[in-house]
């Protein structure tokens, strides 16, 4: 478990400097948003289009895609049917929290645990490649379309190729799948700025913590609980399920896909909320508190499959 730990460590160092500068206000009030801004418009572009150029595409065809798309629409479903007859919140903070219960951190610390942990890089792939070509662009365009006044159809069906998130992953499957490469400087310059992306969301996240207080009396209490709790258990259990009784995986490749599924809340989950403005106390907090329970977690998967 010293893959996971050391996993986790570099992630938390990052934040925890991302703390420190907004405790001590380098920036100003607004540096967090902004970076955020950035993140989204600029870096996370950037680093999909050259992670998607580079992958191999036959991965997304593996048992490791339909398993975690099953397990993720199926978690993302009971968070809003709670959402629906209980909290009764509007669509874009169902969204957040369908998000935030289902959206793991593929790339911020999956792929050093897979690393350190299973000995596969190779395992998140499925994951990553599912999340950003199908789940993200689903939650995107909620949000998109939530946030607008009075979407018409031609909005509705042009959404998810306005967004430079969306825009650039298909770019970069494009890419993958031609085998046709920008110039070395165009390239390199992506590279470098792709590199960017996961310090800029971590340390934007850090920035806004001072002041925060999970947990707290709210009304998004019982909605961090729940996503929370969605996460770091059903989660698990959901991608234990589909991949040992429907693709009847079992050994490394059962622990492969249940370790993958125990990964907390992606940070992503709170730059898009900090994006369009919606649901974000709710996303910083599930990010938080499922950050912190995945350790105990991914010990218990450990111990019940390893």
């Amino acid at each position: 478990m010293l893959g996971v730990l050391g996993g986790f460590a570099v992630v938390g160092a990052v934040i925890l400097v991302g703390y420190v500068a907004g405790r001590l206000a380098i920036g100003g009030p607004q540096a967090g948003a902004a970076l955020n801004q950035v993140a989204f418009f600029v870096t996370n572009p950037a680093l999909l289009f050259t992670v998607l150029a580079d992958a191999d595409l036959g991965s997304v065809f593996s048992e490791y895609a339909p398993i975690a798309l099953i397990s993720s629409l199926g978690v993302a479903g009971v968070y809003v049917l709670i959402s629906r007859f209980l909290f009764r919140r509007a669509a874009a903070e169902t969204a957040v929290g369908a998000m935030a219960s289902s959206y793991v951190n593929a790339n911020n610390i999956g792929i050093p645990i897979t690393v350190y942990a299973l000995g596969n890089a190779a395992l998140i792939a499925p994951v990553l490649l599912v999340q950003l070509l199908l789940l993200a662009p689903l939650y995107l365009t909620i949000l998109d379309l939530t946030s607008s006044r009075k979407p018409s159809v031609l909005a509705v069906l042009t959404q998810p190729f306005r967004n430079p998130m969306i825009i650039t992953s298909l770019l970069g499957v494009a890419v993958a799948a031609t085998g046709i490469r920008p110039p070395a400087p165009v390239w390199d310059s992506l590279t470098l700025i792709g590199g960017a992306a996961v310090p800029m969301v971590l340390i934007s996240f850090g920035m806004s913590l001072p002041g925060s207080r999970p947990l707290r009396r709210s009304p998004d209490r019982l909605q961090v609980l729940t996503a929370t709790a969605l996460k770091t258990v059903l989660m698990p259990v959901a991608a234990y399920l589909t991949a040992h009784h429907l693709f009847g995986l079992d050994g490394e490749r059962l622990l492969g896909a249940v370790v993958v599924s125990a990964l907390p809340t992606a940070q992503n989950v709170f730059m898009f909320a900090t994006r369009y403005g919606r649901g974000i106390p709710l996303a910083r907090d599930a990010v938080l508190l499922s950050s912190a329970l995945a350790i105990p977690a991914l010990i218990v998967v450990a111990a019940l499959l390893a």
